[in-house]
């Protein structure tokens, strides 16, 4: 954690490099004084976010909504500009290695500098309002698993999941009440939010708690701890989800009315700022019973082989499916399952969700948020 504000400035500092001085200085051919300012605009956007979490994490309210809304959504501009350019580069080097097996392959399939730099600008800036439409887009993913272990008297538990909704700055009372709305809809018998609710200095923030009160459950709600709630203060977002209403599982597990078990865990990350030794996830699902269904909150979809066979289903978020291009891929490659739903040995499964709202950039690619609900109905084999 130590590490990445400077792996982020490094990163987000060339890409600013790669526009200005390998793309927007040949393709305008650019005087040092232009390319200059250019460079120390792009150090003041490099900074802002920084400086925004910082003044943020220390209750300093000098940056407010418009300068981390703008900045965020730069960021994003700039991701899909540098991936277009890339891409572009790509299929260049491609053209050219032909003409130099080929000699007479035609170099007129690259177009002039100047017109791909504003073709690939416009593209982004397309791409930007199109994620922005889709971020706000709230999308309702049904799944169904049919299980022996309900009781007789139980037909069916519906089971409502949001996950890194990233209140804070950005992300606010407009958006949080269309995920309620959403939750409203499905109308849940428990709700469960897989982490990263929180991402600010948002207990003062009552507006926030009010929207989460209106929904009441039959069987309650439960949370977890993602890394974001430790970054902004674990104190303060155990805090807001309390008075929120939900219980924070935090290495603990519940069984609901003898139908359910419910069990979660904090983050990895907490090892950085709890000094206690946490509960392991073999502690928490060993001490409950095995006969019941048994529903495992966790915020990264990280699957522990050996604790399978222990839960039945694990809900997990972390990933957003990426959110931008091309982060889509990175996170596929790096997550087994980096969102939708898979079967696992032993009878388990897991669900990881996109998420209900946006880190970062306030925008969405190929990556819409969702409120996920999950239908448990007991096996028509098992009943009597």
């Amino acid at each position: 954690m130590r590490l990445f504000p400077f792996i982020y400035a490094s990163v987000y500092m060339l890409m600013h490099v790669y526009i200005i001085i390998f793309k927007a200085k040949i393709a305008f051919n650019l005087k040092p004084k232009t390319l200059a300012l250019l460079l120390l605009l792009a150090v003041i956007m490099v900074a802002l976010p920084i400086i925004i979490r910082l003044s943020d994490i220390a209750d300093f309210s000098i940056m407010r909504y418009e300068a981390t809304y703008y900045s965020f959504l730069w960021m994003g501009f700039i991701l899909q500009f540098c991936f277009l350019f890339v891409v572009y580069d790509i299929y260049r080097l491609f053209v050219k290695g032909l003409n130099l097996l080929f000699k007479e392959f035609s170099l007129k399939l690259l177009l002039p500098v100047r017109q791909v730099f504003i073709i690939i600008l416009l593209l982004s800036i397309v791409l930007v309002i199109y994620g922005r439409f889709e971020a706000r887009n709230i999308v309702i993913e049904r799944i169904t698993i049919y299980t022996d272990k309900l009781p007789q008297s139980v037909d069916k538990l519906r089971v409502v999941q949001i996950s890194d909704v990233h209140l804070g700055i950005i992300i606010g009372e407009e958006t949080l009440n269309l995920v309620i709305e959403k939750v409203l809809q499905a109308s849940p018998d428990i709700l469960v939010a897989t982490g990263d609710i929180v991402d600010g200095r948002i207990n003062h923030n009552l507006e926030l708690i009010e929207p989460f009160r209106r929904i009441n459950p039959k069987y309650g709600k439960y949370a977890v701890l993602g890394n974001h709630e430790f970054y902004v203060g674990v104190e303060q977002a155990v805090d807001f989800l309390q008075k929120s209403g939900f219980k924070v599982l935090r290495g603990e597990a519940v069984t609901i009315d003898g139908l359910i078990n419910i069990a979660g865990v904090d983050d990895p990350v907490s090892l950085n700022y709890v000094a206690q030794k946490p509960v392991t996830e073999r502690e928490v699902l060993l001490g409950i019973p095995q006969d019941k269904f048994t529903i495992f909150l966790k915020h990264r979809p990280v699957v522990s082989e050996e604790y399978l066979g222990l839960f039945d289903l694990q809900l997990s978020g972390h990933s957003h499916k990426g959110q931008l291009l091309p982060i889509n891929f990175i996170t596929k490659f790096y997550y087994s399952v980096h969102a939708g739903f898979a079967k696992l040995p032993h009878s388990s499964f897991l669900y990881v969700s996109r998420g209900s709202g946006t880190s970062g950039p306030p925008i969405r690619i190929l990556s819409p948020p969702e409120i996920t609900v999950i239908e448990l109905k007991r096996n028509p084999a098992s009943a009597e």
